[in-house]
């Protein structure tokens, strides 16, 4: 009787163990999905504010990646870039 108590609790603290390992990268990627998020919005914001003033960036792969990975500061490189080549 007593070992399994002892078994249940060596069981716990790894799924415990376990649980931490695994949530980080979790973290990570909602940080990533959260950042993409943000970097697609504000490129269709700007793409739809840049209308008016005869300016775009086209949304292809790169510009996805770039706003996606980067978030703002990505946009902000992308709007540059755009603005001087």
């Amino acid at each position: 009787m007593f070992e399994y108590i002892g078994y249940f609790l060596i069981a716990i603290v790894g799924l415990y163990i376990l649980v931490k390992v695994f949530s980080w990268p979790l973290k990570i990627l909602f940080k990533l999905i959260v950042n993409a998020v943000l970097g697609v919005i504000l490129l269709i914001i700007v793409n739809f504010i840049g209308r008016y003033f005869g300016f775009n960036i086209g949304i292809n792969a790169i510009t996805a990646l770039i706003a996606g990975f980067f978030g703002i500061p990505g946009v902000i490189f992308l709007i540059i870039f755009k603005l001087f080549l």
